[in-house]
């Protein structure tokens, strides 16, 4: 059974990865929500800064811990987000990022059988690697070098979705499955290497965007707080319903243009520098949001000119400190 924290209406959820960019948001909506939150979080690419404004809310909780060492804790929901989730970041270390992503998962999974908690994993886009079908639906299986720099994040992910299936027909345990496409906003770390927040912050610094290959492949960018919304009604949609589905903005957009707006946006004078294009790095990504729509009834709401313009003003207040 689940363990109600404090009475029968609030839920004790647990989020792994909870100071991270997406973490600290989930964090934030979820105790808004009148829930018992806990933030276990190891602090490798999550921020302390991220959930300071948290830490007087009585109704919170932080467990700085490793996710592949076994959890302890009662608790109703978890959503299993702790991974880096950068380049830059996951291939620092790229043992640690996918035995975080096979035995944290792990580890979840068995405190969800233990504790008879519902579980959502946090995947993403990168599961169907340099697609061959464009936009991706979520039976596409995807196009991934197992061998190349990125596979420790892909692969680690696809794995985990397998630990997540297998479980769910096996032991029963209540999983939902999401595909997390492109997602920016406040929070992004600055030297995180993802694309918007390295425009952004070249941009605002005056220097030089640097794209990697011609700019003509394509990404599409969802701001964080569709995302979180899409998260929660995962989390909360029928237990037959396990996904995976896809949670990302179907407005394409090229890289070059993406740039282009973002000088516009800044009001900088930053000229565009080409760099090669990294080993496996998609040409195209969008999602086919059709099964969100239709089981979730969710779509994107925040355009991506209005997104971007929070996101700098973020990050004009994180460079002037």
């Amino acid at each position: 059974m689940g363990f109600s924290y404090y009475g029968d209406c609030m839920k004790k959820i647990l989020i792994t990865g909870g100071s991270g960019f997406v973490g600290s948001h989930l964090c934030e909506r979820l105790l808004a929500e009148g829930n018992y939150v806990i933030c276990l979080d190891n602090f490798f690419t999550g921020r302390e800064k991220n959930i300071r404004h948290l830490r007087n809310n009585r109704f919170f909780r932080v467990l700085e811990q490793d996710v592949t060492e076994k959890i302890h804790l009662a608790c109703d929901e978890i959503y299993n987000l702790a991974c880096p989730a950068s380049p830059v970041y996951y291939q620092h270390d790229s043992i640690k990022t996918i035995t975080t992503s096979v035995i944290g998962s792990i580890n979840a999974l068995e405190l969800a059988k233990k504790t008879g908690a519902k579980i959502l994993q946090a995947s993403t886009s990168e599961v169907y690697g340099d697609p061959q079908v464009h936009p991706q639906h979520e039976g596409y299986h995807g196009y991934v070098n197992i061998l190349g720099p990125r596979s420790c994040y892909d692969e680690g992910k696809r794995c985990a979705e397998t630990l997540f299936i297998n479980y769910h027909r096996q032991e029963k345990i209540r999983v939902k499955i999401v595909r997390i496409f492109n997602t920016y906003g406040p929070r992004m770390r600055s030297d995180d290497g993802r694309v918007v927040s390295n425009f952004i912050v070249q941009a605002l610094k005056g220097n030089d965007i640097t794209i990697f290959g011609d700019g003509s492949q394509t990404r599409s960018f969802q701001y964080i707080d569709d995302l979180i919304k899409g998260l929660i009604l995962a989390m909360n949609s029928p237990d037959e319903f396990t996904g995976p589905v896809n949670i990302g903005n179907p407005e394409e957009i090229r890289i070059i243009d993406l740039a282009q707006s973002i000088i516009k946006l800044t009001g900088s004078r930053s000229k565009i520098r080409f760099k090669p294009l990294p080993q496996d790095d998609p040409r195209q990504r969008q999602p086919d949001i059709s099964l969100a729509r239709a089981v979730l009834n969710w779509n994107p709401e925040v355009t991506l000119n209005s997104g971007l313009k929070k996101t700098i003003e973020y990050f004009r207040k994180e460079l002037n400190h």
